[in-house]
């Protein structure tokens, strides 16, 4: 009985030095139409499925190895009888290696340039079944569907057989090829068509290993595509409160339409500022809780040059992010050996969901994508907001929607100069953005102040007043609104109401 394998690739990378070795531990190969024309150009002996079916590819290639005798000789059992029996009976030869990769519908799904009848031709329909047949009859059949899979196996193979072990690895990789391939189809259509989503699937690859999560007695990894965002450029390895806290940080400087610079603790901004220039916006934003600062994150919106990076220098940070460093600031920042040093090489999507879990599933949301830009400001106090107020009310505002609930931020002179974060109360919250504030020598007269929801009684707006705080931006929406403006009315505080709640749980 002559031993058979398959070879039906997409990808054909490596796939002649790969079928040369099946030839030389004596299989013969069945090939489909390009493959087989690519490996008896390179002497590899094999027959054409066509030709070994006696029945045609037809209507363009759609049907090539969907065939009784390609299905029966992957599917049967070599140690059933009756499997043998009937294998005899219909002139089926067990085949006993399948190497199938699939058509490219992950390389061109999201392609702009290319129109759906093309994305739809290129899903495959042969390939995944005879994957999964294969894969579920690993006890005889091997199954390999990345061209990474090749040396290895032929290494095995060369040693006399391939273990029951390694056929069920294949199998079960085989099984994740066509479980991520179907889903990339079903989303794809569930959006090209506006199909209502009534499932949630989730199927990401293994990015990388983690040293630990959290904490270090728990395990952690990193799944889909972050690289795709970040570079590192120096530095120790992004830890999973790195990916964390970085994550957080791009989010909030990407939303600054000025210069911006940020710095992150604990995903928590403890400074925020805007100016004309990246030193000035991170000596800025640095002063406003320049204690917490140490350790954290910095994050800017704009290229880091020379005089910010021997600024940077001059105290510990974890992490420092940017869209790009001049050559001479990264020749700076470099001399720390450990601090990370990333780049941002593309905008975080809004579209993404945002998940957690629960017992038994996961709540889903859509991300807050609500912007500064979108905001109507609707002045409901006597009291009117001068108009050099809007900026700091814009930059208080954006900071803390970023900032865990309950929040109040406040900002003075395009930085932020105390952070309430947190906090079960919000008159707490108040009361902790000024203590921060004044422990870092600011001047709170004249301060403006963010809620990112409403206040529930006009006794966070008392606690303002004695601050010095002369304008506040909220949501609005509570039971006690008027008794509220009326308390910022009596305080000499203008107030502006949004709309739009930026709780962040």
């Amino acid at each position: 009985m002559r031993k058979l394998a398959l070879i039906s690739v997409s990808d054909k990378t490596g796939i002649v030095e790969f079928a040369l070795s099946l030839n030389n531990a004596g299989y013969h190969i069945l090939a489909t139409g390009n493959t087989a024309k690519l490996l008896k150009e390179n002497s590899v002996d094999c027959t054409l499925i066509e030709d070994y079916t006696s029945f045609p590819e037809i209507f363009s290639g759609r049907v090539k190895t969907l065939q009784p005798q390609i299905f029966g000789g992957i599917l049967m059992r070599s140690d059933n009888e009756n499997d043998l029996s009937e294998a005899e009976q219909n002139n089926i030869e067990k085949i006993d290696i399948v190497c199938v990769n699939l058509y490219p519908f992950p390389e061109v799904v999201n392609r702009d340039d290319i129109d759906v009848e093309t994305k739809i031709e290129n899903i495959d329909i042969g390939g995944p079944s005879l994957i999964r047949a294969a894969a579920k009859n690993y006890k005889n059949v091997s199954v390999l569907t990345n061209r990474n899979q090749y040396d290895e196996f032929i290494a095995e193979l060369e040693l006399g057989e391939i273990s029951e072990n390694t056929r069920q690895q294949l199998a079960y990789a085989a099984f994740a090829v066509t479980s991520h391939y179907d889903t990339l189809i079903a989303n794809y259509f569930e959006d090209e068509f506006d199909f209502p989503k009534t499932d949630l699937r989730i199927n990401y690859k293994l990015q990388n290993q983690l040293r630990y999560g959290e904490n270090p007695h728990q395990r952690a990894s990193i799944f889909g595509n972050f690289y795709n965002y970040f570079q590192v450029l120096h530095g120790k390895e992004l830890s999973y409160n790195n990916i964390v806290d970085l994550s957080a940080a791009a989010e909030l400087v990407s939303e600054m339409e000025q210069t911006a610079c940020a710095v992150i603790k604990h995903t928590n901004p403890c400074g925020a500022a805007i100016s004309d220039n990246v030193f000035d916006a991170y000596v800025m934003a640095l002063s406003g809780d320049p204690v917490s600062a140490f350790g954290g994150i910095v994050a800017f919106n704009k290229t880091v040059d020379k005089k910010t990076a021997e600024k940077l220098n001059e105290i510990f940070l974890e992490i420092v992010l940017a869209p790009n460093f001049t050559d001479e600031a990264l020749e700076i920042l470099k001399k720390k050996k450990n601090r990370r040093l990333v780049k941002q090489i593309s905008k975080i999507p809004d579209s993404e969901l945002l998940l957690k879990s629960i017992p038994g599933g996961l709540a889903v949301q859509e991300k807050d994508s609500s912007s500064v830009e979108d905001l109507n400001l609707n002045i409901v106090t006597k009291n009117k907001i001068d108009v050099e107020k809007i900026a700091d009310l814009k930059l208080a505002w954006i900071t803390c929607k970023h900032t865990k609930s309950n929040a109040i931020v406040f900002a003075k002179d395009n930085k932020v100069i105390g952070v309430g974060a947190g906090q079960m109360s919000r008159v707490d919250s108040v009361r902790l953005a000024a203590q921060r504030a004044k422990q870092h020598g600011h001047e709170l007269k004249g301060a403006v102040a963010a809620s990112d929801a409403f206040f529930p009684f006009a006794d966070g707006i008392t606690e303002l007043a004695k601050s010095g705080i002369t304008a506040v931006i909220q949501p609005g929406g509570s039971v006690r609104d008027n008794q509220v403006i009326e308390e910022s009315d009596k305080q000499n505080i203008a107030m502006a109401f949004t709309g739009i709640r930026n709780f962040r749980h």
